[in-house]
C-alpha cells in the first residue's frame, strides 16, 4: 500500500492561543529575580558585603591624599609625620581594595555559574514534562530566549551589577560622609550638582519601556523581511519580485529609525543634562567656582577646597557604572520573569499508578479537544483502529487532521472523551512508555548534530551497528549513506548537509523503523518530496508500517485508497467514514475531493 500526507497545516484548526494564559512578554512579575536567587542568596550577601568593603577601602587613599594636602597646607612645618601617617593607610587602602575586590568578583562569578547550572537544569527538566504541543507551536523560540538571553541577562546581575551597585553607594556614601565633614556647603554643591544628574537621568528614561518594546518590534520586522527575502530568493529571482520584497524591509528599516528618532527627540535634553551634569568637568567647575567663592568670604580654608578637588571631582565616575548597573538589574528582572514564566506552565499530567496496556489497537472514544477553551477543533470524534491495519485521516484544510493525530501521543490531552491504546486510557500510561510505543513521521524533519549512524540510533539508543545498517537498509537510505564521504560516520548538520529533502526523511524513516514502535503515525511524511523521492520514501514506509497500527494523514488520496478504513473530517467532525470504494458510491466529500485530484491529475 502507498502512504502519503497532507502538504497542508490544520491553521484553522490551531489558532496561535493556549491553553493557557500568558502574560505579555517582557512583564516582570515581582520578585521573580528574588525567588529565582534564592539557592544562592547568602552568597549574594556576602558579595554584596565584600563589594561594599572593597569599594570603601578603594576611597581611602582619595581620602589619604586629600588629608595630606590639607595637612601640609594648614601646618607644613610638622606635616612630615602626618603625611607618612596617611601614605601607609592610603597604600593599606590600595591593598585592601584589591584583595576584596578580587574575593568579590570570585564569589560572584562562583554564584553566578551555580545558579545559572541549576537554572538550566531546572529548565531542562521541565521542559520533559512539558507537553508535545507546545513545542510545535511557538516554544522553540521560548526555550532558546530562556536558554541564552534570559540567563544572560542573570549572569550580568549576579556577575557584574550586584557588584558595580553596591561599590558605586557605598563610594557615593562613604566619600559624601567625609565631604560633609570637611565643609557642610561645599558638600552641598556637589550634592546638587549629582542630584540635576540624577533627575536628568531620571526624565531621560522614564519612557524607556515603550521605546525599547517599539525597537525591539521594529527590529522584529527587519529580521522577518530578511529572512522572507533570503529564504525566497529563487522566487524573487524567478518572477521579479525583489523589488516588492526589498520594500517591505525598506519600510521596515524606517519604522526602525523612526522609532528610534523619536526616542532620541523625546530624550535629547534630558540626555545632553545627564552628560552634563555627570561630568567630572561640571563637579570641577562647580567646586572651583564655589570653592573660591567661599574662600573670598572667609567661610573656607584653601585647604579644604583641595580636598574637595582630590575628592569630589571623582565621584561622576563611580556613579556611572550605578546607571550601567541599574539598566543590568532591569533586564535581569526581565529575564527572571520570563524564565520563571517558562517553569511555571503546566506540565503534562502523569498518572499516579501508571497502567500498561494490553494491545496496540487505538481507539477514540467521542473525542473532543479545543485549543483555546471555546471553539473545538476536535468535536465528538469515534474511531477504533485495529492492530495491524491503516487509518487514513483525509479532509479539507483545517478540518483538524494533525490535530487529532496529535492527541495520540498527547502532543496535548483531550478536552473531552478519551483515547485508549489496548483498552487503556492513554492518560493512565506513563508519557515515556506512551512515546516509546510510537514511531511519529513528519514532514518536517528533525535531525541532530552528529553522525549519520547516531541519528539513527535515536531510534533505539544503544542499539548496535548492526541494527542501525539493517534498519538502513529496510528505509530504502543504505546506499545513499554508503556514498557519503566516511560512509555512518558522515557527520550532519540540523539541515541535513549534502542529503536531499528525499533522503533526510528516509533517514528519519530508518530512525522509526529501528525503534520498532507497534503505532506508527505518519504526518506529512512525503507531501513536499517530487515524485522520484515520494516512490522511494513510500517504500521505506512499506517496511515501516508493515503489521503495525498506522494513521496517516493523507493529501493525495490515490495514496491511502488501499487503506482498511478512512476517516473524513469536515471542521473538526467527522463527516465520512469507510473504504475508498465505499465512500465514493456514498458521493459525498470524499467523492468530491477525489474527483477534483483526478480532474487535476488528468
Amino acid at each position: 500500500m502507498r502512504t502519503t500526507t497532507d502538504t497542508r497545516v490544520d491553521s484553522a484548526a490551531e489558532p496561535e492561543t493556549r491553553l493557557d494564559t500568558e502574560e505579555p512578554a517582557g512583564l516582570a512579575k515581582p520578585g521573580a529575580l528574588g525567588r529565582l536567587f534564592a539557592p544562592i542568596r547568602p552568597h549574594l550577601i556576602a558579595c554584596g558585603v565584600l563589594s561594599a568593603l572593597s569599594a570603601a577601602a578603594g576611597i581611602v587613599p582619595y581620602v589619604a591624599a586629600a588629608e595630606m594636602a590639607r595637612a601640609v597646607l594648614t601646618t607644613p612645618e610638622g606635616a612630615a609625620s602626618t603625611v607618612w601617617t596617611w601614605v601607609g593607610i592610603g597604600a593599606a587602602g590600595a591593598a585592601l581594595w584589591l584583595v576584596l575586590l578580587v574575593q568579590s568578583s570570585r564569589l560572584g562569578h562562583y554564584a553566578d555559574a551555580a545558579i545559572v547550572h541549576d537554572l538550566r537544569v531546572r529548565i531542562v527538566r521541565h521542559l520533559g514534562a512539558l507537553p508535545m504541543g507546545w513545542f510545535r507551536s511557538a516554544g522553540s523560540g521560548r526555550v532558546k530566549r530562556a536558554m541564552t538571553g534570559d540567563l544572560e541577562e542573570m549572569h550580568e546581575v549576579i556577575a557584574h551589577a550586584l557588584g558595580q551597585l553596591t561599590g558605586a553607594i557605598t563610594v557615593m556614601v562613604a566619600a559624601g560622609g567625609y565631604l560633609f565633614f570637611v565643609d557642610v556647603p561645599m558638600a552641598l554643591a556637589v550634592t546638587a550638582v549629582l542630584g540635576l544628574m540624577g533627575l536628568s537621568y531620571r526624565v531621560s528614561m522614564r519612557s524607556m519601556t515603550t521605546h525599547v518594546n517599539r525597537l525591539i518590534a521594529a527590529e522584529g520586522r527587519i529580521s522577518a523581511a530578511s529572512v522572507e527575502y533570503a529564504d525566497g530568493i529563487q522566487v524573487v529571482k524567478a518572477f521579479g519580485t525583489g523589488g516588492q520584497v526589498l520594500r517591505r524591509y525598506d519600510d521596515a528599516v524606517n519604522e526602525y529609525a523612526e522609532a528610534f528618532a523619536a526616542w532620541v527627540r523625546e530624550v535629547r535634553y534630558s540626555s545632553a543634562g545627564t552628560r552634563l551634569f555627570g561630568s567630572e568637568m561640571a563637579v570641577l567647575t562647580v567646586v572651583t567656582a564655589t570653592g573660591l567663592a567661599f574662600i573670598a568670604v572667609g567661610s573656607l580654608a584653601a585647604a579644604d577646597l583641595v580636598a574637595f578637588l582630590v575628592v569630589s571631582v571623582g565621584l561622576p565616575t563611580s556613579i556611572l557604572p550605578a546607571v550601567s548597573a541599574a539598566q543590568g538589574v532591569r533586564k535581569g528582572r526581565m529575564g527572571a520573569a520570563n524564565i520563571e514564566r517558562l517553569l511555571s506552565r503546566r506540565p503534562l499530567p502523569e498518572p499516579g499508578v501508571p497502567e500498561t496496556p494490553r494491545g496496540h489497537g487505538v481507539e477514540f472514544d467521542n473525542v473532543s479537544f479545543s485549543y483555546d477553551g471555546v471553539t473545538l477543533a476536535v468535536d465528538r470524534i469515534s474511531a477504533v483502529c485495529p492492530p495491524g491495519t491503516v487509518t487514513a485521516i483525509v479532509g479539507p484544510s483545517g478540518a483538524g487532521k494533525t490535530t487529532l493525530a496529535g492527541l495520540l501521543p498527547r502532543f496535548h490531552d483531550v478536552t473531552e472523551g478519551a483515547i485508549r491504546i489496548g483498552g487503556t486510557d492513554i492518560r493512565a500510561i506513563r508519557s515515556a512508555d506512551l512515546l516509546a510505543s510510537m514511531s511519529l513521521v513528519f514532514q518536517d524533519v528533525a535531525l541532530l548534530r552528529d553522525s549519520v549512524a547516531e541519528n539513527v540510533r535515536v531510534g533505539r539508543p544503544g542499539a548496535d551497528d548492526e541494527d542501525v545498517r539493517r534498519a538502513a537498509i529496510a528505509a530504502q537510505i543504505h546506499g545513499v549513506i554508503e556514498a557519503l564521504p566516511a560512509g555512518y560516520d558522515t557527520p550532519l548538520d540540523a539541515g541535513g548537509g549534502a542529503l536531499s529533502g528525499g533522503e533526510r526523511q528516509r533517514l528519519t524513516i530508518a530512525r522509526a523503523i529501528l525503534s520498532g514502535a507497534p503505532i506508527v503515525v505518519l504526518d506529512e511524511a512525503t507531501a513536499a518530496l517530487d515524485p522520484d523521492s515520494e516512490a522511494a520514501v513510500q517504500e521505506a514506509l512499506a517496511g515501516l508500517t508493515a503489521g503495525k497500527t498506522v494513521l496517516v494523514i493523507a493529501h493525495r488520496l490515490h495514496t491511502i485508497a488501499g487503506a482498511d478504513q478512512i476517516l473524513v473530517l469536515d471542521n473538526g467532525r467527522l463527516a465520512e467514514r469507510g473504504r475508498h470504494s465505499e465512500l465514493l458510491a456514498k458521493g459525498g466529500l470524499y467523492a468530491r475531493m477525489w474527483a477534483a485530484q483526478e480532474g487535476v491529475t488528468a
